[in-house]
């Protein structure tokens, strides 16, 4: 922890930067819901890289993770992959149409007795 004026001036001006950084990213976040890039695809991997990032800097410097021992960057890694494979999962299943091309609408309506 800080225990000069200055280390903890240092401290502050550090986490008032991080919350500019996050409101920089949150606002290109919102941005990007607005814009359509050439592919719907590439605004999904855009917008979970912007999320990431932000999730990393929170987690780096406000939960203090940046100074921990070596077992919470494996925990870390883990999670990291876990969390990636959730992504690419989400991206996978998205790529492919929604609608089944093969399903026909019946032609005439069925009367209720």
């Amino acid at each position: 922890m800080a225990e000069s004026p200055e280390e903890i001036h240092k401290s502050i001006k550090k986490i008032l930067w991080i919350g500019a950084l996050l409101a920089l990213f949150t606002g290109l976040t919102v941005w990007l819901s607005f814009v359509e890039l050439p592919t719907h695809s590439l605004n999904i991997i855009v917008g979970m890289i912007l999320a990431t990032i932000k999730a990393a800097l929170v987690a780096l410097i406000f939960m203090h993770l940046l100074h921990e021992k070596v077992i919470i960057y494996k925990f870390l890694a883990f999670t990291f992959t876990f969390v990636l494979a959730l992504f690419l999962l989400f991206y996978w299943s998205n790529t492919e149409g929604l609608i089944d091309e093969g399903f026909a609408l019946p032609t005439a309506a069925v009367d209720a007795p």
